[in-house]
């Protein structure tokens, strides 16, 4: 790690979405799409890596709805009947295409793809991918860290520090039940971060996480190192910055790679292709009728104003040689520069959403691997590291206090608190108050009493509530209704079963219908809301 350390971080994360309730809901295709496009590909990856003996590193921040989710039974049952469905589509494509020979070929692999999709998820992996990843992780490539609980953004919890406590430590409990081992970094969910937030990161035992860059760049004092090495607040948790270089040659919608000529366009889906009849995609549509993806794609992103070229995988392939190719060397030559000017080893931190490989940039886990090979190829140069590898090797860190930040646009708070959304934090730390008087009325509720378990249920739609999807959703234009729904429903849940414990007229058909539908955090107890500031000060 001499001549510095590259730290890949994928950020896999989705809402929970759950319902049990209707035989068929389309916002479940989020999960469906990842697994089949992201998750399996990385997963894939990693195995052909530890086959051809690669050394490699790379960081995996598994969110607690994702893991949820992928455990989920139905869930499991209804992915293996999308595969299924997708199948069938690729099949009836092969024969729609039979004059457009460009088209056929891709149909022809999105059916190879789906069959070998269907094969590794059922037979390969038992429909059990979060047992996948820990074999990964077992295996010593893969560091697997935590999120919060529902990916809560947390400086605008913070009103209640009991809220953002729950956040913390019910991801890393979720973690340690699907694991079975202690996650040592944590993922800030939107990598939002406020001064005293590591207070509650080391009151559960985590040893670091990741900031924007300008949470180092904008530290007191100031970083000595700027982004390229981590800092330590002054409780000893570390925190990591990202390098805005790595991350400009990914992300950038303009300068970035994916969006590159040669490969696949993501908008151009068959879903929305008006020469194929709307009977014939029936199936596949939202209700039958509404024009949606429907995971297959022809054309490659092309330039130009014209008409879009006809996707070419092979040469999507070279491509992503010649990037992988591209940043590696950048990365040595900025790493070099850096070795050369600071007194202990560099670090690049370059974080991404992992649903960008292969979802949004279909070539990305080709990218990343053939970029992981020429890392681990080069004993010489950089290596790939986690975060604990390089606190392992350096830990005489800097002492400081990262500046408030997020990645989000502009820097901060703006893109989960404007005009679209601001009405939701007044209801979120209302009934964030209700939720602490609550754990204090109630300390002494029998255990798996009734009144127990509406409590525990309400913290339950509390911190589904608090989920950052869904203001982000409202800012973003997409889905925006279906986001309202989804806070309007929890916060309705929350206010009936607090007041139906307050005024003991529970109803338990009702309350076991809303823990069908809200099965998450079963270990989770009403009484960790208890505000403790008090206890604090009185002692």
């Amino acid at each position: 790690m001499d001549r510095g350390g590259l730290c890949i971080v994928l950020h896999a994360h989705l809402p929970y979405v759950h319902h049990p309730e209707y035989e068929h809901f389309f916002e479940e295709r989020w999960l469906f799409e990842a697994i089949t496009e992201c998750y399996l590909p990385l997963l894939s990856m990693c195995e052909r890596l530890n086959r051809d003996r690669v050394r490699y590193r790379l960081t995996l921040s598994l969110s607690p709805t994702l893991l949820t989710m992928l455990n989920d039974e139905l869930l499991q049952q209804r992915y293996v009947r999308h595969l299924q469905g997708l199948i069938r589509l690729a099949e009836q494509e092969v024969s729609r295409t039979r004059k457009q020979a460009e088209y056929q070929y891709l149909a022809r692999l999105y059916r190879r793809n789906f069959k070998a999709a269907l094969q590794r998820y059922r037979e390969d992996y038992d429909c059990d991918l979060v047992a996948a990843f820990k074999k990964q992780a077992e295996l010593g490539g893969l560091e697997l860290i935590t999120c919060a609980a529902t990916h809560g953004f947390l400086p605008l919890l913070n009103v209640s520090e009991s809220a953002v406590r729950n956040q913390i430590n019910m991801g890393v409990e979720t973690f340690k039940q699907c694991f079975g081992f202690m996650p040592k970094g944590f993922w800030l969910p939107e990598c939002g971060y406020y001064p005293g937030l590591e207070t509650l990161l080391d009151e559960a035992d985590l040893r670091y996480f990741f900031v924007d860059s300008h949470g180092l760049t904008q530290a007191s004092p100031q970083s000595e190192n700027g982004v390229y090495a981590p800092i330590a607040c002054t409780n000893g948790v570390a925190a990591f910055a990202r390098d805005p270089e790595s991350s400009r040659q990914v992300w950038s919608a303009q300068e970035g790679y994916p969006g590159d000529g040669d490969y696949r366009e993501y908008h151009c889906d068959i879903g929305y292709d008006s020469t194929i009849p709307e009977s014939y995609l029936a199936p596949y549509l939202l209700e039958e009728t509404i024009r949606v993806p429907v995971g297959i794609k022809y054309q490659r992103v092309t330039g130009g104003g014209g008409p879009k070229a006809a996707y070419r995988p092979r040469q999507a392939l070279m491509k992503a040689r010649q990037h992988a190719q591209d940043f590696y060397l950048k990365r040595q030559r900025q790493l070099d520069d850096l070795s050369y000017r600071m007194r202990k080893s560099p670090i690049i931190v370059a974080p991404y959403d992992a649903e960008l490989f292969g979802h949004w940039w279909f070539e990305g886990p080709q990218w990343l691997e053939f970029l992981l090979r020429l890392v681990g190829g080069n004993k010489l140069g950089m290596q790939s590291v986690s975060g604990s590898d390089y606190l392992s090797r350096f830990q005489n860190l800097q002492t400081a206090t990262p500046s408030a930040s997020s990645w989000g646009e502009q820097g901060y708070s703006g893109y989960w608190l404007n005009e679209t959304n601001a009405w939701i934090y007044p209801v979120l730390h209302k009934s964030a108050m209700l939720m602490e008087e609550l754990a204090e009325e109630f300390q002494q509720a029998p255990r798996f009493s009734l009144e127990e378990r509406a409590l525990n249920q309400a913290a339950r739609s509390l911190l589904l509530a608090q989920a950052s999807d869904w203001p982000f959703i409202m800012k973003s234009g997409t889905t925006v209704e279906y986001a309202k729904k989804r806070i309007l429903d929890h916060l309705a849940r929350f206010n009936y079963l607090q007041e139906s414990v307050r005024t003991d007229t529970i109803n338990e058909h009702y309350l076991t219908a809303l823990e069908v539908m809200d099965d998450i955090f079963p270990m989770l107890d009403f009484r960790t809301y208890k505000n403790t500031t008090a206890d604090n000060i009185l002692s």
